[in-house]
């Protein structure tokens, strides 16, 4: 064999020839090794969603998983903190459409083995925040198959929600794998429905001998005002994108209830602009009324003043809001 001797010694060349062979067989030897440690790491992902559609991680367990190669398959990771002395709402709010978007994709019939999700909890690995440099939760990254994860791969969760159909579209655009989500039946919609139409229709049962009520142009001007109130205060937008309630800096503690974003809104957000639109609504009316009404002088002054404070005041905190979310408020 090369390794004898007598033989090397005769044939001083023949190391040479044999290095090549050498170098294939360690290489063919280190391609079996990680296809050995490859199908064990895949094996054990499968086996973790099989009982729970998102994998929980730890730093031992993202280190050998998810950086440590070889790996060809993808893994969404969602940055928390749910542990109840972090106070994050939020994280509470997204780990729920996170769990939706998880199992649509875990009961699925084009389930496979290209992705998984995992969550990994600030109080069950800190040391992974700390190899990140994160410092602010929830937080959603892409691992892709291959190579290190791009700037896209971070889910901008301001400008999107954390909805499990923007998830799915976020995932789809970064892995190539569709996911169509199923949520669970939520009865509480239909339910309000027959209650409305109940109510309505003992109302009307109740008032049958007197169904004035429904031809006063007041009783419709108000339900027409209250549906113009909702939906221009971005109501629907709210319900399409899910966006959260409001933000709390992790760093400071501050709590943000309006977003420095044209492109986005909080929940919160919405019901101020509301309540100020409501407030300058009733600011006319009143003018309206103090000129067109036939009180007694005093009055109408009283109305006059509350219409005009009302306008001014409501309008102007509007402006306001306008101005933090376009920064080149006023245009010259």
């Amino acid at each position: 064999t090369c390794s004898t001797d007598s033989i090397l010694l005769q044939n001083p060349h023949l190391p040479d020839k044999c290095l090549p062979i050498i170098c294939k067989l360690l290489f063919a030897q280190m391609r079996q090794i990680d296809r050995t440690l490859l199908s064990e790491k895949v094996s054990q992902m499968m086996e973790w969603a099989s009982k729970r559609a998102v994998i929980r991680m730890n730093g031992e367990k993202f280190r050998r998983l998810i950086r440590a190669p070889p790996r060809n398959y993808s893994v969404v990771i969602m940055f928390t903190a749910l542990q109840p002395q972090r106070q994050c709402a939020v994280c509470k709010q997204a780990d729920e459409e996170y769990q939706i978007l998880a199992n649509s994709w875990r009961y699925s019939n084009a389930f496979t083995n290209r992705i998984f999700f995992a969550t990994v909890d600030f109080d069950e690995g800190s040391d992974v925040f700390q190899m990140l440099n994160m410092n602010s939760a929830p937080t959603f990254i892409n691992f892709p198959a291959k190579g290190k994860p791009k700037r896209a791969d971070t889910y901008e969760l301001q400008v999107r929600g954390f909805a499990a159909e923007q998830l799915a579209r976020w995932v789809a655009d970064r892995t190539d794998v569709h996911i169509r989500v199923i949520r669970p039946p939520n009865y509480a919609g239909p339910l309000m429905l027959g209650l409305l139409l109940a109510f309505i229709g003992s109302l009307a049962y109740l008032r049958r001998n007197n169904l004035e009520f429904l031809f006063n142009k007041n009783v419709w001007a108000f339900s027409a005002l209250c549906f113009v109130l909702f939906m221009t205060s971005g109501q629907m937008w709210n319900h399409i994108r899910g966006p959260p309630y409001a933000h709390k800096n992790p760093n400071t503690g501050q709590v943000s209830y309006i977003h420095g974003s044209s492109q986005a809104q909080f929940v919160a957000e919405t019901h101020i602009v509301l309540l100020f639109n409501a407030a300058v609504t009733l600011g006319m009316v009143l003018l309206h009324e103090a000129v067109t009404s036939d009180l007694d002088i005093g009055k109408r002054k009283i109305m006059c003043v509350a219409g005009i404070g009302l306008v001014v005041l409501f309008f102007s905190w509007l402006l306001s809001i306008f101005r933090a979310k376009y920064h080149g408020y006023p245009y010259r």
